[in-house]
């Protein structure tokens, strides 16, 4: 499996495994010798947190043997209970001939005979409902990454149908971009244009990775593809072949039994990703609670300021395209957005992005929550909703990314963040090109040990005003 998308379903099985298997221990003990079933158990065995241990990793292992931790797209019920039943067998021979090693003939015979077969059960039954979850997951969209295909011929095809049928992954096909030289016929996508419009099927649409399906004799256009993908920070999938170029290290990976060769640029570190998104969960619901009180006289002050709701809601472009609602305190007059046009022509930054120093809109409230950032608050509740995260580059405007470069979109390829090394670097900075320097410089060295850094500094420029 792609090790992006396979290495946290293993991760979480494993996890929920071991979790199990204790459950079990205890309930099986408790049902053999009372309520004080493990302490009972425990005078039999003289280093029982060693034996505990022992014991999930063997149970883990044995599972692991049969490759239950692989998620398979012709998932049978038959199958899966088999290859349940030969790790039980496993463990169970395992457990026998160490109890008889280290001569334990005191270990009841009655637990391990509701033991193994509870076991055995209980793996099943998480089998099920794991690939009920997913499946449920899929169909809602929720955490589905979208794939583009180049390529419209037969492997194309096949290629898509291979991803289809490989739910687990959480990839979704969002169409073809069609080969000059393959005639598309049979595909259940839809064909969004030619290779020539690759660019513009990658601004109108949320793609998050590319698959090039294209024949062996078209390198050159590979290359070009790549290229283009690179500077849009998507991550590429080669399936069977490797790209004859150095300027991007690449990896093999397997789909269902498929070579892909995947060239990644930016951060793919799957558990790092995700122990990031846990933090911004945990850190945001703490901070809405421990800040409630803050929020509420905010909103007071805002309320009494000027005319106009208390929150600011905007449309941004977040990971990959994708648009979302920010919100924030309000910090200007009701009115703001429609007398942008007339104070264009002030604009500080060199880009596409609007900025001026002493912007008449801004209400004498406004200047403060915005010296001080606390306008910013209420956009805890879009981390949370996972659309934006505590850390990463701001997110822009619809009309911004319309008159990007094309470097500038890679800026797109991870999730926007409330502070970010922007902000605590070069906030003043009036270069548009600049900024996105910044942010790529954040986005290709990025690491938790970097969010946790430009946090603990974001704090002082926030009560200095920075």
């Amino acid at each position: 499996m792609i090790r992006r998308h396979g290495f946290l379903l293993r991760a979480i099985l494993v996890s929920v495994d071991a979790t199990l298997a204790v459950a079990v221990l205890l309930v099986v003990a408790v049902l053999r010798f009372g309520m004080d079933g493990l302490g009972q158990l425990a005078t039999t065995i003289a280093e029982p947190r060693t034996a505990l241990v022992a014991y999930v990793i063997a149970w883990i292992g044995s599972l692991w043997s049969q490759d239950l931790y692989r998620f398979r797209p012709r998932w049978t019920t038959r199958a899966t209970l088999i290859d349940i039943l030969r790790a039980t067998a496993i463990f169970s021979v395992a457990s026998l001939a160490l109890l008889f090693w280290f001569k334990l003939p005191d270990v009841s015979r009655f637990l391990l005979v509701l033991l193994f077969p509870s076991l055995a059960a209980t793996v099943f039954l998480s089998r099920v409902v794991a690939r009920w979850l997913l499946v449920l997951l899929r169909r809602t969209g929720r955490n589905t990454r979208f794939i583009l295909i180049v390529g419209s011929g037969d492997f194309a095809r096949r290629f898509a149908t291979l991803v289809d049928a490989n739910h687990d992954l959480g990839l979704s096909v969002v169409g073809h971009v069609a080969s000059p030289i393959s005639e598309p016929g049979g595909l259940a996508h839809p064909v969004m244009g030619g290779l020539d419009d690759l660019e513009k099927v990658l601004h109108e649409n949320v793609v998050d990775e590319v698959a090039i399906c294209l024949p062996l004799n078209e390198t050159a256009v590979v290359n070009q593809v790549v290229s283009l993908c690179e500077e849009e920070g998507k991550i590429v999938r080669i399936p069977i072949y490797p790209l004859d170029r150095t300027a991007t290290t690449g990896r093999f990976e397997v789909l269902d039994g498929l070579p892909v060769y995947s060239l990644v640029r930016g951060p793919d570190r799957a558990a790092a990703l995700a122990l990031k998104r846990t933090v911004d969960i945990v850190a945001s619901g703490l901070l809405m609670l421990v800040l409630a009180p803050v929020a509420a006289l905010v909103a007071v002050l805002v309320a009494r300021s000027s005319r106009g709701s208390i929150l600011f809601r905007q449309t941004r472009v977040g990971l990959h395209g994708r648009t979302f609602q920010m919100v924030k305190f309000r910090t200007m007059v009701s009115d703001a957005e429609e007398l942008l046009a007339a104070l264009a022509e002030h604009n500080e930054i060199k880009g596409p992005a609007f900025k001026i120093e002493h912007d008449p809109r801004i209400t004498r409230v406004g200047r403060v929550l915005r010296r001080t950032s606390l306008d910013e608050l209420p956009q805890l509740m879009n981390v949370l909703r996972g659309e934006m995260s505590l850390v990463g580059p701001r997110p822009p405007l619809p009309s911004e990314v319309d008159g990007y470069d094309l470097w500038h979109r890679r800026r797109l390829s991870m999730k926007p963040g409330i502070t970010g090394l922007w902000q605590v670097n070069g906030r003043r900075e009036p270069n548009f090109d600049r900024w996105v320097e910044i942010d790529l410089e954040y986005i290709d060295s990025w690491s938790l040990w970097l969010d946790f850094r430009i946090l603990a500094r974001t704090v002082p420029a926030m009560l200095e005003g920075r």
